[in-house]
């Protein structure tokens, strides 16, 4: 599977953080989060998941347990299983994650 301009993807929502699915395999997850300048993501952890996170558009901040960073395009983060992280967008202008899991998430409905 090959995807072309994977940013174009991106949902945004006025009420909450986007989430675009790319691809789910038996072992690994890849889609996007997709922030409005003020939107935040609550600091949550995964139980048994691994995370990562790539900024492909936007600037904002990401912390991983406790190290918090403001983050720019090419800037990457990993959030081991079970600890606690969370992203804001703490910009004026979109920001939109590559984000990966393993195992992936249950599904959606």
């Amino acid at each position: 599977m090959i995807v072309r301009r994977a940013v174009s993807r991106a949902r945004f929502r006025d009420d909450k953080m986007g989430k675009a699915d790319l691809a789910t395999g038996k072992h690994l997850f890849c889609g996007l989060n997709a922030f409005e300048p003020g939107q935040e993501h609550e600091p949550h952890t995964h139980c048994d998941r691994d995370k990562s996170y790539l900024v492909l558009a936007g600037r904002g901040e990401l912390t991983v347990g406790e190290e918090t960073l403001a983050v720019e395009p090419g800037d990457f983060a990993f959030a081991p299983a079970d600890v606690v992280h969370s992203v804001r967008n703490s910009g004026d202008e979109q920001l939109v994650l590559f984000v990966t899991m393993g195992p992936p998430p249950p599904a959606r409905s």
